[in-house]
């Protein structure tokens, strides 16, 4: 909390005259010691000139515009659920100006527009063992399951690439079995379009669906091997466990009546997520971006842009530099 220069002399004067001393009257009054002395030096040697805020004699040469400040209020106003690290991208990307993200945070701090996430995303706590280095390398595979009014419990399947955290497919299921899980990743392997001799191994949990003898050999004919996470530990699975968490706090938020109605809801939220949702573990890119190999790319355009502005902003404080003198 910020303090006038008046709130500082009073500070001062009841300090000076208090008869519990120094140390107890600040802690009383909740200031620090430091804080005080650099207050008290201050207005000794300058008077309550001294308790004013400093300001800055010269603008700073990498200064962002004003009309660039604006423009990310109005970007954040259009776009309330993006975070600033999301705005940063996007406004670089849509507007080719680079804006930091702490500049973004700050400028959207200032203006009473930061406010807390309406739901939490918990992270796993372990990574899986084997990197992934290329995409196709590894699938995750997992079931969540829906409640709809009327109709009962359904069960969403969905094939996840492991390397880009692009969903490949999804299914909504009235079961939750074996047959289930040969349909929707014999789909997902038919939407790659995988070339022969692509050998993806799918990753798992233990449940009965997934260890059913008769699984593994289908799916051994069509070119996938299937693999388990460890037991009791669902942080092996931590992508698609997440992914699923992410998907059910926004799907949740309605009701539905009827199966349509849900598949309406995951469908928008796949095609967000894949296509739109800056991913930060992703450099920031999309994971339509890495799957289909324009992550390089973006990276490198987003850094010619930051060169570019950076040294528009340098030409523009030397030239208002110049106006001064």
């Amino acid at each position: 909390m910020r303090l006038s220069p008046s709130e500082k002399q009073e500070i001062i004067r009841l300090v000076d005259h208090s008869r519990d001393g120094v140390n107890k009257t600040l802690r009383d009054l909740g200031i620090h010691k430091s804080t005080f002395y650099k207050w008290y030096h201050a207005w000794i040697k300058k008077g309550p000139d001294g308790l004013c805020p400093k300001r800055r004699t010269q603008q700073q040469w990498n200064s962002i515009p004003d009309e660039q400040k604006q423009l990310v209020v109005e970007v954040a106003l259009d776009n309330p659920v993006l975070s600033p690290r999301e705005l940063a991208v996007k406004i670089t990307d849509e507007q080719k100006i680079f804006i930091s993200e702490s500049s973004v945070y700050r400028f959207l701090k200032v203006r009473g527009l930061i406010t807390t996430p309406a739901h939490i995303l918990l992270s796993a706590s372990n990574e899986f063992y084997r990197k992934t280095s290329f995409v196709h390398q590894l699938w995750q595979t997992d079931f969540t399951y829906f409640k709809i009014f009327g109709w009962g419990w359904y069960y969403l399947s969905t094939i996840l690439d492991d390397y880009s955290r692009y969903i490949i497919y999804w299914e909504l299921c009235k079961t939750m079995k074996t047959e289930d899980v040969a349909r929707t990743v014999g789909k997902a392997r038919k939407l790659a379009g995988l070339k022969k001799g692509q050998w993806p191994l799918l990753l798992s949990d233990h449940g009965s669906c997934y260890i059913a003898a008769e699984l593994a050999p289908y799916l051994k004919s069509i070119g996938i091997n299937l693999i388990h996470g460890r037991i009791n530990h669902p942080q092996t699975q931590g992508k698609i466990e997440r992914y699923h968490r992410s998907m059910k706090n926004v799907v949740n938020l309605d009701n539905y009546y009827c199966p349509e109605e849900l598949i309406r809801a995951i469908k928008q939220f796949v095609n967000y997520y894949n296509n739109e949702r800056y991913h930060e573990s992703l450099g920031n890119v999309t994971p339509a971006d890495v799957y289909f190999g324009r992550r390089d790319q973006i990276l490198k355009r987003r850094e010619e842009i930051k060169i570019q502005n950076m040294k528009f902003r340098r030409v523009l404080y030397e030239t208002e530099k110049q106006k001064i003198i």
